[in-house]
C-alpha cells in the first residue's frame, strides 16, 4: 500500500524523506505498520480503517493489497494498481498534485472474484505531522450555516452526515494546524470531500504520535454490493496546505475556479432579483411586471421567478412533481412574464425542486413507487414531501424531459435548483438503502441538463445551504449560501462559506429591513454592505422601497458592477482582529495592484474607538492610494473628528497597510467600512 511521505511546506530537491524509516518498538508488533493511502487493518495498522468490506460468506472483510503492475508516473500524478489475489479485490489509487496546488486523491475498488462483495467504506487518508495539534470542523443549523468550531486533534474525531444532503448542520470538510494558527501565521492543512451526500469525516491521533485526515462516503448497511467485475469509485478527497487558513483557503478557492463548469473572470455574474420574500406564492402578472421594473431602475440583470408557478402548487402542500405550467395562474403561459423581463434586458430565471414530490400530485399519484420510501412503514414527510428516486433511469428520464420542455419554451437563461427535505429511510428500486445512487443519478441529470442546455446556469439551493460541496459545485455555477438574510447572522455564515468556496459562487442578497427568518431589523446600507462581496442579488419587494432607497440600491449596485472583476477574480483575504465582534476580510488581485477590504462592526465595541485594522496579502513594497468606498453610506460614523485618510485619499505602503495597519473611523454597531486600496 503505498503513502504520502510528505505533504506540507516544500522540502529541497532531490531530498530524501525518510519516511519508512520507523523503528519498532517494545510491547506492540514486530513491524510498524504503515500510515497507507487506504489504512489497512491486516498489516497491524490499529486505527481507523480505510476500507471495509465482506462477501456473503463474511470473507474478504480486512483485505491487504500488493502492487499489480508498476505505477504510472506523470510530472503532477501517479497512479497505482493493487491487488489482493486473496480477498479477490482490485484497488487503483490516482494521486494528482493539480493546477491550484491541491492534492487530489481517488480510489477505485473492483471485485474481482465470483461472488458479491458489499463495500462499507473506501475513504483514503491524507496523513499531517505531529505540529498538526488542533482541527476546526464546521457546524450550524438550517438559516446559520458554516460555523467553524475549533479544539483540539487528539484521539479520534470523526464527523458523520446522515442527510442524504451534504446538510446545514455538517460539512464534509477540516483544518488542522499548529497551536493556535490564524489567518496569516501557522501550517495549515485542510480536507474537503467531493460528494454530495452521506459521508464521514475523521481526524485521527494514533498512539504512536501519527495523525491523519480521512474522507469518504458514508454508505449504510448493505447500500452498495459489487456484483463481479463490477468498480466502486470513491468520492475524490482533495488536501491543501497553506501558512495560515487563509492560504489553504485560496488553493480550494483555486481548485474549484478550475472546474469546466466555472464561468471565467471574463463573464460577469449578474445581479439577481429573486422573488420568492417579494411575493411568495403570490403571482400576480401585473405585480410581477411591476417588480421587473422596479428591479431594472435599481440596476438588477436578472429575474428570478420562485416557487408557485407550476401545477397546483399554490402552497407548499401540493404540486411538487407536476413540472408544468399552472393554467390557474398562468392562462397565458409564462411568455408575458418572459417576454417583459428579457424585453427591459434582463435574465429570465426559474425555479425547480426536481428530487420531490408531494403526495398530492399528479406524479405522485400515477408513480408513488419513485418516491424513497422503505415498503411497509408510514413515511416520514418533510414539508408535506418526499425524495423522488434518482437512482431509477425512468425518474431521471421522465424529470429530464419535463425540464427540458419548459427550458425549450421560453427564454430561460438560469435555473435555481432547490432540494428542501432530508432523505430519511430512503430505499432504492431494490429495496436497499438509496442514498449514493440517488446522488449519482443527480449528478448524470444534471449532466445530461448542461449538455442539451448550455447557457442555462444552475443554482444549488438546498433550504439554503444544505447542499453546498465539490461534488454539486462539479455541475453548478451558484449556491445559495443560507435562507437566512439577517445580515449579522449573514457575516459570520459568509466568512465561514469563504474557508472552503470562492466569492463568485456565493449567493448573497439584499433583504428587506425586517429579515423574515430572525425578525431583526437592520439598516439599509449595512444589508448592502454585508452582501457586496458575494453573487449579489436582491431578496426583497423593492416596490415597497421609497425613491431614496432604491437610489441608494442602485448605487450601491453600480459600485458592486465597477468591482466585480477584482471582487470575483481576486484572492479573498480574511484577517485576525483582537474584537471579535470585528469581521476584517478582502479580496486582493493576483498582481496586488488592486485590493477592496471590510471592516464589519457586528455589535457595539467594548473600547471607545474600534482597534486599528490590518490588512493582508498586500505588496510590502508597493504604494497604495487608500480611499474610502462611501457611495451607499455603509460606514455609520458617531465620532465627534474622523481619521484624515477617510476624509480624504491618502497613500501607504503595502508593508506599513500589513503592520501598523489603519485607524477607523468610530462606528455605531452594524457598520460596513470598505477600503480601496490602488496602486498607480
Amino acid at each position: 500500500m503505498p503513502h504520502i511521505a510528505h505533504f506540507g511546506a516544500p522540502v529541497p530537491d532531490g531530498f530524501e524523506l525518510a519516511a519508512n524509516d520507523r523503528p519498532v518498538p517494545l510491547g506492540g508488533l514486530d513491524v510498524a505498520p504503515v500510515l497507507g493511502l487506504v489504512t489497512e487493518e491486516s498489516t497491524g495498522f490499529s486505527g481507523r480503517p480505510g476500507i471495509e468490506g465482506h462477501r456473503a460468506d463474511g470473507s474478504g472483510w480486512s483485505p491487504r493489497f500488493v502492487a499489480g503492475s508498476a505505477p504510472t508516473i506523470t510530472d503532477s500524478s501517479v497512479a497505482f494498481s493493487l491487488v489482493d489475489d486473496i480477498a479477490k479485490l482490485g484497488l487503483d489509487l490516482l494521486v494528482e498534485l493539480d493546477p491550484s496546488g491541491a492534492l487530489v486523491v481517488q480510489a477505485t475498488l473492483t471485485n474481482n472474484g465470483d461472488t458479491g462483495y458489499v463495500v462499507s467504506r473506501l475513504a483514503p487518508s491524507i496523513p499531517v505531522p505531529a505540529i498538526a495539534q488542533e482541527l476546526i470542523t464546521f457546524t450550524g443549523r438550517w438559516c446559520l450555516e458554516f460555523q467553524p468550531q475549533r479544539g483540539p486533534l487528539q484521539g479520534l474525531t470523526v464527523v458523520e452526515n446522515r442527510r442524504g444532503r451534504t446538510s446545514h448542520d455538517r460539512l464534509p470538510a477540516m483544518f488542522a494546524g499548529t497551536t493556535g494558527f490564524g489567518e496569516q501565521t501557522g501550517d495549515v492543512w485542510g480536507v474537503q470531500l467531493e460528494w454530495s451526500g452521506n459521508f464521514a469525516v475523521a481526524a485521527e491521533q494514533l498512539i504512536d504520535g501519527r495523525r491523519h485526515l480521512q474522507a469518504g462516503e458514508l454508505l449504510a448497511s448493505g447500500e452498495l454490493e459489487l456484483a463481479p467485475g463490477e468498480s466502486y469509485t470513491a468520492p475524490r478527497v482533495v488536501a491543501v496546505y497553506g501558512q495560515g487558513l487563509t492560504a489553504a483557503s485560496q488553493a480550494f478557492h483555486r481548485y474549484v475556479r478550475g472546474f469546466d463548469n466555472q464561468p471565467s473572470i471574463d463573464q460577469p455574474r449578474p445581479v439577481l432579483l429573486n422573488t420568492w420574500e417579494a411575493v411568495y406564492f403570490d403571482h400576480n402578472l401585473d405585480t410581477l411586471k411591476s417588480l421587473a421594473d422596479a428591479a431594472v431602475e435599481v440596476g438588477a440583470e436578472r429575474f428570478v421567478l420562485d416557487d408557485g408557478w407550476f401545477g397546483s402548487r399554490r402552497d407548499d402542500t401540493s404540486g411538487l412533481g407536476d413540472w408544468w405550467v399552472s393554467e390557474d395562474v398562468w392562462p397565458d403561459g409564462l411568455g408575458p412574464i418572459v417576454d417583459h423581463v428579457t424585453g427591459l434586458g434582463m435574465e429570465f430565471g426559474l425555479w425547480f425542486e426536481p428530487e420531490m414530490v408531494n403526495p398530492d400530485s399528479d406524479l405522485y399519484r400515477a408513480h408513488p413507487e419513485w418516491a424513497m420510501v422503505t415498503d411497509g412503514y408510514e413515511p416520514v414527510l418533510g414539508r408535506q414531501q418526499l425524495v423522488l428516486d434518482l437512482g431509477r433511469p425512468e425518474v431521471r428520464d421522465h424529470l429530464f424531459d419535463a425540464i427540458s420542455a419548459v427550458l425549450s419554451a421560453y427564454d430561460i437563461g438560469y435555473v435555481k435548483w432547490d432540494m428542501n427535505r432530508d432523505v430519511v429511510a430512503g430505499s432504492g428500486a431494490d429495496g436497499r438503502a438509496g442514498g449514493h445512487h440517488h446522488v449519482v443519478g443527480l449528478y448524470e441529470l444534471l449532466a445530461r441538463l448542461r449538455a442539451a442546455h448550455p447557457n442555462v446556469e444552475i443554482e444549488s439551493c438546498s433550504s439554503g445551504g444544505g447542499r453546498i460541496d465539490l461534488g454539486i459545485l462539479r455541475h453548478t455555477e451558484r449556491v445559495w449560501t443560507s435562507d437566512c438574510n439577517d445580515a449579522v447572522d449573514r457575516q459570520a455564515i459568509q466568512r465561514g462559506y469563504s474557508m472552503l468556496f470562492p466569492p463568485e459562487l456565493m449567493g448573497a442578497h439584499l433583504g428587506p429591513e425586517e429579515a423574515h427568518t430572525t425578525h431583526r431589523t437592520q439598516s439599509l446600507p449595512f444589508r448592502l454592505g454585508t452582501a457586496f462581496f458575494g453573487h449579489m442579488g436582491i431578496e426583497w419587494n423593492v416596490l415597497t422601497a421609497s425613491a431614496d432607497e432604491r437610489k441608494v440600491i442602485a448605487a450601491a449596485l453600480e459600485t458592486h458592477k465597477r468591482l466585480r472583476p477584482l471582487l470575483h477574480g481576486g484572492d479573498v483575504v480574511r484577517v485576525d482582529h483582537p474584537d471579535a465582534d470585528a469581521l476584517v476580510h478582502g479580496v486582493v488581485s493576483a498582481d496586488r495592484s488592486h485590493a477592496l477590504f471590510a471592516y464589519a462592526q457586528t455589535q457595539s465595541v467594548s473600547t471607545i474607538m474600534p482597534l486599528t485594522m490590518r490588512f493582508a496579502g498586500l505588496d510590502p513594497d508597493a504604494t497604495y492610494t487608500v480611499s474610502h468606498v462611501d457611495d451607499f453610506g455603509s460606514a455609520r460614523e458617531f465620532g465627534r473628528t474622523r481619521p484624515a485618510w477617510i476624509k480624504a485619499p491618502t497613500t501607504m505602503s503595502g508593508q506599513q497597510l500589513m503592520n501598523s495597519g489603519l485607524q477607523p473611523p468610530v462606528l455605531h454597531a452594524e457598520s460596513v467600512l470598505l477600503v480601496e486600496l490602488t496602486t498607480p
